[in-house]
């Protein structure tokens, strides 16, 4: 077997059973693209991409392979969502990098969505739920409620982050708890396990963009006094 193809179809054998080398690596990728993301690197995005493709590949090929019990398409929908937004948010953080990026050298300085941003969220996160709800019925996806909350909550987290926002952390967090139950009793062990060490990754993410924002956060600054008009005595 060549190295290319123990990436793309290997397995590591574990007690009685094995770990699929492509869903590992995957992972393993996802969680750099993380680490990078919460240091505000650009290099998170094109990482995230590498990862995004390999899972897409575990996901789907276990569904048309029928080597899995029960199929994960929005598992595998998530993947490309992941890519579509990724390519956006490398042409944004790179943009504005290029502008000056941020005081402290980063590739964005966080701020908090404020009012427009949580619209934003809020639309997007109603319409792309009920889209992928429909869209995982239709082909059979086990659990379509749950993962259609995993999908549509993966995307706003992701266009958060391409935004530069802090609360696209507390989204994630939200994510992770119902996607560690449903991949454990669908039997991706990986990247359930994944999912709870992004959880705890996903507090401190959440704390380190939170301190950042607020040692960034432009100064206003203050009036200068209005000095009062000298009266002459009479």
């Amino acid at each position: 077997m060549t190295p290319l193809d123990w990436l793309l179809h290997g397995q590591i054998a574990v007690g009685g059973g094995y770990l699929s080398v492509p869903e590992v690596v995957g992972n393993l990728f996802g969680l750099a693209s993380a680490l990078l993301g919460m240091r505000r690197v650009v290099w998170a995005w094109p990482v995230g991409l590498v990862g995004n493709a390999l899972l897409f590949g575990v996901f789907a090929w276990g569904e048309l392979s029928n080597a899995v019990a029960e199929p994960l398409w929005g598992q595998a929908g998530r993947q490309v969502f992941f890519a579509a937004v990724g390519v956006y948010g490398w042409w944004r953080w790179s943009s504005t990098r290029r502008d000056g990026g941020s005081p402290d050298g980063r590739a964005v300085v966080p701020r908090w969505a404020g009012r427009s941003g949580w619209l934003q969220l809020a639309v997007l996160g109603v319409v792309g739920y009920a889209a992928a709800f429909l869209a995982l019925q239709r082909l059979g996806s086990w659990g379509p409620a749950t993962e259609a909350w995993i999908l549509a909550g993966s995307m706003l987290a992701t266009y958060g982050m391409a935004r530069g926002w802090v609360e696209f952390w507390l989204v994630w967090l939200a994510v992770d708890v119902v996607g560690v139950t449903s991949l454990l009793r669908a039997g991706y062990y990986p990247t359930a396990v994944m999912y709870l060490v992004y959880a705890g990754f996903v507090v401190v993410g959440f704390v380190t963009w939170w301190r950042a924002e607020r040692r960034l956060r432009p100064v206003e600054p203050v009036p200068a006094p209005v000095p009062e008009p000298v009266r002459s005595r009479a």
